[in-house]
């Protein structure tokens, strides 16, 4: 914190926490040491405070391990609070509610197991329902401690550069992982091309494992699936400055989000972010997308599942691109929709969680 290298979780909460603290409330973000922050700061309110880690490791036995020595290091530094929100694998095993507070694990990813072990948990909250339907069913013990507060809109910020709109530019922005559906994008785009040799197609964000990229191998992939492609295609790399990520949103008339990861998606920040600039959605048709991005005519989706799902895709990409008066009355409605999910409300939700917590 502040999420210099992107991440949804870490753009999510420092927002949060600056919302929290406009409220009266006093906020300390535990968060790695790196990049240069000093120990200790105050940004909007909110006290921050680093502890040395690691960069994310390609192995996930050493993940883990790392994570683990990360945890106890800020359990050494936490003092007793009124909540202790945590998003970490190892926290609500290491952490103590007597001696650190009541624990609020907020899940963002699919749940693996391990809920089963988080006995000491006095929240088990989640961002979509098909999350805490997962939780329930892998600790049915716990569902009484399971809830759904939905991501919010992170503050939105000016375009680094004034863009207009290209209506023949498809978007993605993601980690570049095997899990979000980029080499079917990739494929899509071939195809859609035959049809509508216009369009084109920026991928935005990392590659590398330090960032949850699917690494070196993967991008070689990639690169080769864009050959047929040629200029139609871009790779900007990570954009982890709002300013220039908001100018790609900007710029867009679609934004895909093809994701595979059936058991890994929560609630994508990203397709938020789209639609908050006015940009149409086309996603899989994972269960995720139903609480945040819901259903209008801002929202696309395909079976990824299907033996043909590259074809459906573009086919659907062709459509959305092709008709603009569709396409102008989604993107008034997608603006709307977006804002549905402020700052505001979502903190609200939170708040009145944590006042439900044993003190």
């Amino acid at each position: 914190m502040p999420p210099l290298r992107g991440g949804a979780v870490e753009k999510v909460w420092f927002a949060l926490g600056q919302e929290f603290a406009r409220r009266g409330h006093e906020v300390t973000h535990y968060s790695r040491l790196c990049d240069g922050l000093p120990e200790t700061e105050i940004i909007g309110g909110v006290r921050h405070v680093r502890v040395p880690g690691a960069d994310t490791p390609s192995s996930l036995v050493r993940l883990k391990w790392r994570d683990l020595l990360y945890t106890r290091r800020v359990a050494k530094k936490l003092t007793r609070v009124a909540v202790v929100v945590t998003n970490t694998f190892w926290a609500p095993l290491v952490f103590s509610p007597r001696r650190h507070g009541p624990i609020w694990v907020h899940v963002q990813r699919y749940p693996k197991g391990q809920m089963l072990f988080y006995r000491r948990a006095a929240r088990l909250q989640t961002v979509s329902r098909v999350i805490a339907d997962a939780i329930t069913r892998q600790a049915p013990s716990l569902a009484a401690r399971v809830s759904v507060i939905p991501n919010p809109l992170p503050p939105l910020v000016a375009p680094a550069t004034s863009v207009g709109r290209d209506p023949n530019l498809v978007l993605f922005v993601g980690r570049l992982h095997p899990e979000k559906g980029i080499e079917l994008l990739l494929q899509a785009a071939v195809l859609a091309r035959q049809t509508a040799p216009a369009l084109r197609f920026c991928i935005v964000g990392p590659s590398e494992t330090r960032f949850g990229g699917g690494g070196a191998g993967f991008r070689r992939r990639l690169d080769a699936l864009a050959v047929p492609l040629g200029t139609a295609v871009e790779f900007t790399g990570p954009v982890f400055d709002e300013a220039r990520l908001a100018a790609h949103y900007a710029h867009a008339s679609v934004f895909a989000y093809p994701s595979l990861a059936a058991r890994g998606e929560a609630s994508p920040v990203a397709p938020l972010e789209a639609l908050a600039r006015g940009c149409p959605v086309v996603t899989s048709d994972l269960a995720c997308f139903d609480d945040t991005i819901g259903t209008g005519p801002f929202a696309h989706r395909f079976d990824h599942t299907a033996p043909d799902a590259a074809a459906r895709l573009a086919a659907v990409l062709v459509r959305v691109t092709t008709d603009r008066q569709a396409w102008a009355s989604a993107s008034v409605a997608a603006e709307a929709r977006a804002h549905e999910f402020s700052i505001r409300r979502i903190a609200r939700e939170y708040l009145a969680g944590f006042a439900t917590l044993p003190s």
